[in-house]
């Protein structure tokens, strides 16, 4: 009598084991929020100083068409040619976040550097502008620079961006454009076949 109790009693620890399990289990599943890689719904934007306005390149030749047509969608050109990351984000409001958008795609900070401006005065003004994308949902895409042996850190502070923000980062949106003449409309800005490049970079970087 005293074995077969033993062995209820077993079998009634082992039920309540499954239970337990089964119930976690399906705690864990229903508080994991849904993964998406599809962006909500708004316009695109491309957000940022020449390299976005398309200086150099032929008309429609600019990297914004060359991705609207790459994704059959309107993109929003909203590039200032000489804009630093100061000035961009005094214009953020303006020309980005009243417009609601799903995604941001933004090449700033080469004018900081040329102009001198400190790496961690132009990575602050970044950082502000990406984190205030992401406050509207919106999904926000950096075009990151490196100029070896004369960047002053900020090849490295991209990188260290993308950590804390969680940006999505093109390490090198000028890598094989830079310094290729046959990409190049002048020693700064790509040609129509340099902003192809470029068109395609984002793009692929684009969520689904």
């Amino acid at each position: 009598m005293g074995q077969s109790l033993g062995v209820m009693k077993k079998i009634v620890y082992i039920l309540l084991g499954a239970v337990i399990l089964f119930l976690g289990y399906r705690i864990i599943l229903t508080s994991t929020p849904e993964q998406t890689h599809h962006p909500p719904d708004g316009p695109v934007i491309c957000f940022g100083d020449s390299l976005t306005y398309g200086t150099g390149a032929n008309e429609g030749m600019d990297y914004p068409s060359q991705l609207s047509r790459l994704i059959a969608r309107p993109v929003i050109n909203a590039g200032v040619p000489g804009d630093t990351t100061a000035r961009a984000l005094k214009r953020l409001e303006r020309d980005v976040l009243s417009r609601t958008p799903a995604v941001v795609l933004i090449t700033l900070g080469g004018n900081d550097l040329k102009n001198g401006v400190a790496r961690a005065t132009a990575f602050q003004n970044l950082k502000t502008i990406v984190e205030t994308i992401q406050g509207q949902n919106a999904v926000a895409i950096i075009g990151g620079l490196r100029f070896p042996l004369r960047d002053r850190g900020y090849g490295r502070g991209f990188e260290e961006l993308a950590q804390e923000t969680g940006v999505i980062l093109i390490p090198n949106i000028l890598e094989d454009i830079m310094g290729d003449p046959r990409r190049m409309s002048d020693p700064i800005h790509p040609n129509d076949a340099g902003y192809k490049l470029i068109a395609e970079r984002f793009h692929t970087a684009m969520p689904r």
